[in-house]
């Protein structure tokens, strides 16, 4: 019988010589996705209102025929700079189930601020039956479930291209060169002039990405401004307190020598 010592010598050759193997193709596999520059980076970076707003619009007019954003209120678009009346007329867009009335049947009213933003689907079956199986992901914490935050979010929009060669992809599938595995289900989103900006920005490919990515990041992180302010203040403050207290101790010990 071969003795324990041995045993675990050769155990451990095996799994080194395995990683070998292994750690090459996993490294030939790591996807890069390019940093962005992002108006709400750094510590006093804001969200820009009017990004915002365009992302919204890529979102509603392109994103939302399959996506939902079920942790969203149309009243939490006043954050991104609209109006009542405009927050009103947008849900009013919609038409939500609502009931039971007096007869005990459900029907259907326009949307209200108060309302979730609307599913493009009743259920989840219904969604995966229009997307040939795939079921479209929530969009509403994306930017933080995803590594690389928005900066994914962008090199994905943009990351449609095609295979290299030898690579075959598969019918009702994509090459991407920002998702992982690269083969990816949804079909392009993005084309140029597909959405009118209602700032007359020019709605490219690399803009409306850029935009809905915005868009996603503050609906993943709609406090962050919030928290950035809180967070200079307590600085400030320890910064004054520091030294009222470096003053203090110089006062209390001026005459030991």
């Amino acid at each position: 019988m071969m003795p324990v010592r041995s045993t675990l010598r050769l155990a451990a050759f095996a799994l080194t010589l395995a990683a070998g193997f292994v750690l090459p193709a996993a490294a030939e596999d790591e996807i890069h996705i390019p940093k962005q520059e992002w108006h709400h980076d750094g510590a006093f970076g804001t969200y820009d209102r009017a990004q915002l707003q365009r992302g919204f619009q890529v979102y509603s007019k392109v994103c939302a025929t399959c996506h939902s954003m079920s942790l969203l209120s149309y009243r939490h678009l006043a954050a991104l700079g609209y109006s009542e009346p405009e927050i009103k007329a947008i849900a009013s867009q919609v038409q939500v189930q609502d009931g039971p009335n007096d007869q005990g049947e459900m029907y259907e009213r326009p949307g209200l601020p108060s309302d979730h933003f609307k599913a493009p689907f009743a259920n989840e079956k219904a969604a995966r039956a229009a997307n040939n199986g795939a079921l479209p992901k929530d969009l509403s914490l994306i930017v933080k479930a995803r590594k690389g935050g928005e900066d994914y979010v962008y090199a994905l929009l943009t990351g449609y291209t095609d295979p290299p060669p030898g690579v075959k992809v598969p019918d009702g599938q994509y090459y991407n060169k920002a998702f992982p595995g690269h083969l990816i289900s949804m079909p392009p989103p993005l084309q140029d002039g597909i959405v009118s900006y209602a700032d007359g920005t020019q709605a490219t490919v690399p803009q409306m990405a850029k935009d809905v990515a915005a868009f996603l990041a503050w609906a993943s992180e709609p406090k962050l401004e919030e928290r950035k302010r809180i967070g200079a203040k307590v600085m400030i403050f320890l910064g004054v307190f520091t030294a009222l207290m470096y003053l203090v101790k110089r006062k209390v010990w001026a005459d030991v020598h």
